[in-house]
């Protein structure tokens, strides 16, 4: 295929999956965490921001190399063996937020009308939401990117509409709420910090697929600059009109504090609105988190780091079985959350989730420091490195510690795949004479 193939995935398409893997459920939840923190809050989305942008500049530099996915852009600098350990963190890190997105459509399903819910109905939906999108990824790349700019225009209406209402009072003149009278302090700022850039995470997204995306040293870059600075400054305003629209102790102990706002403007007519977005939103999350499942087990797979079936292709060279394989793992997750006994598990994982993607980061980011000696970007990646040690302290020590046992557990399936691949690479061989 050429770099011009039409089945390939454009600029628009590529940067809505950067947006729509950022943009999940999570954000319309976080002002309830926000709200006490008061005017730390909003210096904690700048920071974040920042932080952000700087890992994506990284994250961009690296992509410049071509678009064979990031597996192979880390391996130039670092080898085969970095190349995969930052790809198995992200393979895992993301069928494991797979699981936790598609609970997150069913739940805010259940807010639309009782009959979506109960625990049963919310873990077949979840479930269902994977099969379908597992299906929509098997059509191709295009059907998955085209999937992702409609859920990306639905899920902003809501983050839009708050920011409308922040402009409106504003425009005339009402006074808005106070924030919460909570000191500006470094503790709380970094409290702030460490929330908001785990609601920033996902933009990675787009590094992922395996030779998928037209004139990618240049299409990807730019999504990846444009998307993340897109959503991190709708996520400020957003975020800094919710606590000013409503009070702060109402925010802090609302199940919905985006429909709070809309209510209370608009009336209850638009709650139902506000509850389908939220769902869409995580729907279209998901929706991108397959596709990148898909194409780093397909990676991973064509170097014999796991098994060979997942290199396995269909049409426009779409790993179908790498996708149903992730999805596979995703639902045993989903069904194992059903359990109560197994609650505590599934959010440790999650947990485990956030350690192993913050590898992918830092891997990206050494990668882009060895590539480019200029100042001026190195600069950046120092920011992007201090940064990311914060963020590896605020995972926790324990979380940290099962990374290094989760990157321990790959370099042995990698060893034992290798092994197994080489015999059965062998064997045909044999046959073949």
């Amino acid at each position: 295929m050429t770099d011009t193939d039409e089945s390939k995935m454009g600029f628009w398409m590529t940067s809505a999956l950067v947006v729509g893997t950022i943009i999940g459920g999570a954000i319309f939840m976080l002002p309830v965490s926000l709200a006490p923190l008061g005017l730390n809050a909003s210096i904690g989305w700048v920071i974040s921001g920042l932080g952000a942008m700087c890992i994506v500049f990284g994250l961009a530099q690296i992509s410049r190399f071509g678009g064979e996915g990031i597996q192979a852009n880390i391996e130039r600098e670092f080898g085969a063996t970095s190349g995969f350990l930052a790809t198995w963190s992200f393979w895992v890190s993301n069928w494991v937020a797979q699981a936790s997105v598609a609970v997150a459509t069913a739940s805010a399903l259940s807010f639309i009308g009782p009959q979506f819910g109960g625990s049963g109905w919310v873990v077949s939906i979840a479930v269902g939401c994977v099969i379908f999108l597992t299906a929509v990824n098997a059509i191709g790349v295009r059907a998955a990117g085209g999937l992702s700019i409609v859920t990306v225009a639905i899920k902003i209406l809501p983050l839009l509409a708050v920011i409308w209402l922040f402009i409106q009072r504003g425009a005339s003149g009402a006074a808005y709420e106070p924030f919460a009278p909570m000191p500006i302090t470094f503790a709380n700022v970094a409290t702030a910090t460490a929330l908001t850039f785990f609601a920033l995470t996902g933009f990675e997204a787009a590094t992922a697929p395996v030779c998928k995306i037209r004139n990618a040293s240049r299409t990807i870059p730019r999504a990846l600059l444009g998307g993340t600075a897109f959503v991190a400054l709708l996520y400020l305003v957003a975020g800094t009109g919710i606590q000013m629209l409503l009070p702060a102790n109402l925010v802090a102990s609302s199940p919905a504090p985006f429909a709070d706002a809309l209510v209370s403007n608009w009336g209850h007519g638009v709650a139902s609105f506000a509850a389908l977005a939220i769902a869409i939103s995580a729907f279209g999350c998901l929706n991108c988190l397959i596709l990148g499942t898909g194409e780093l087990g397909y990676s991973m797979a064509l170097r014999g780091d796991l098994p060979s079936a997942m290199a396995r292709t269909r049409g426009a060279n779409t790993p179908f079985v790498s996708q149903a394989i992730g999805s596979a793992l995703s639902i045993l997750l989903i069904l194992a959350n059903s359990s109560r006994a197994t609650a505590n598990l599934y959010t440790f994982i999650i947990l485990l989730s956030t350690a192993a993607v913050i590898v992918v980061y830092l891997a990206g980011v050494l990668a882009a420091w060895k590539a480019n000696a200029a100042i001026g970007a190195r600069s950046v990646f120092v920011v992007a490195l201090l940064f990311i040690v914060f963020a590896i302290y605020g995972t926790g020590l324990e979380a940290d510690l099962w990374c290094l046992v989760l990157l321990g557990v790959g370099l042995a399936i990698r060893a034992v795949m290798r092994r197994l691949n080489s015999r059965a690479d062998s064997s045909l061989a044999v046959e073949a004479s």
